[in-house]
């Protein structure tokens, strides 16, 4: 393969543009015996004769006039990474990979993307959803630079792997069928609820959630249905097959049933960010972190 040479192929760029060895030396704040030298060696490495003798001058050849060709395209290309690092360097542009839990994707981490190519578009945001443990495996390995989970289920404060942010509280509500007879109470407790079937998951995380909230409150829950998908669980529910303990995040976008506030009990989860120790220094990872608890603040 051929041998090119940037800075060699600079002074031949500026020979043709000054028209003189002369020229070119003063240009490059070189002498003419270097600018000649330099060239020479180019001839060489590339294996073609770039000058020849026209009187007292030289004129590059037409094999030196190809070589500029393909060299102003990589010129180019040099200009456009130095733009790119420079904006890299600044902050301005770079990846950030994020791992998050389903519902987190929607509400926290898509209204963050879209900020991002608002105030920093030279930020590249890849989103993968995971779950909890896989996050982490995934944060550790360096497959994702952000993970989003639960704080009952992210590394303690104490890992030296990881730093953790916590984004938000998320308060639990209560999903009704639309006729139940509490939906339009006044005020509604997990305990007046201790008579009704639940649904919730088998296993996991929320189904640890649902059952310590509703034992906090006084009773053991009878789970009448088991689902993890929160289409299914709210369908459930829409039709008239028991009730549920559903995140403010789902709640938000629940249709077909009636969300109530729990006015007394307030089970809540907290929603945590970690990054690998360190890693917060990095421009695009700071970016993305800051655009996240931005959109988790406005939530309130």
């Amino acid at each position: 393969m051929t041998e090119w040479d940037i800075k060699k192929l600079r002074i031949l760029r500026t020979l043709a543009e000054r028209g003189t060895v002369t020229a070119t030396a003063e240009a490059l704040h070189m002498t003419p015996s270097a600018v000649s030298q330099q060239l020479t060696n180019l001839a060489k490495l590339l294996g073609v004769p770039l000058l020849e003798a026209q009187g007292r001058r030289v004129r590059l050849t037409d094999a030196a006039h190809l070589v500029l060709r393909h060299a102003e395209a990589v010129f180019a290309q040099l200009e456009r990474a130095d733009a790119e690092l420079a904006g890299y360097l600044a902050g301005e542009a770079g990846e950030v990979r994020i791992g998050a839990f389903s519902t987190a994707v929607p509400v926290l981490v898509v209204p963050a993307v879209a900020a991002l190519r608002r105030s920093h578009p030279g930020v590249e945001v890849r989103v993968r959803e995971t779950e909890a443990a896989e996050s982490y495996e995934l944060l550790s390995a360096g497959v994702v630079d952000l993970a989003l989970s639960l704080a009952a289920h992210a590394p303690t404060a104490r890992d030296p792997r990881f730093t953790r942010r916590t984004l938000m509280e998320d308060p639990l509500d209560v999903a009704l069928p639309p006729g139940h007879p509490l939906a339009d109470a006044p005020e509604l407790r997990l305990a007046d609820l201790s008579g009704d079937p639940w649904i919730y998951g088998g296993s996991g995380p929320w189904s640890e959630i649902t059952r310590s909230a509703c034992e906090a409150a006084g009773f053991v829950p009878e789970q009448a249905h088991s689902a993890s998908g929160w289409s299914a669980i709210l369908a459930m529910v829409e039709a008239g097959m028991g009730v549920a303990l559903v995140p403010r995040m789902v709640a938000s976008r629940a249709s077909g049933v009636a969300v109530r506030v729990l006015s007394h009990d307030r089970p809540t989860r907290h929603v945590v960010a970690a990054l690998r120790r360190g890693s917060e220094s990095a421009p695009a990872v700071a970016h993305a972190l800051a655009a996240l608890r931005a959109v988790a603040a406005a939530r309130g």
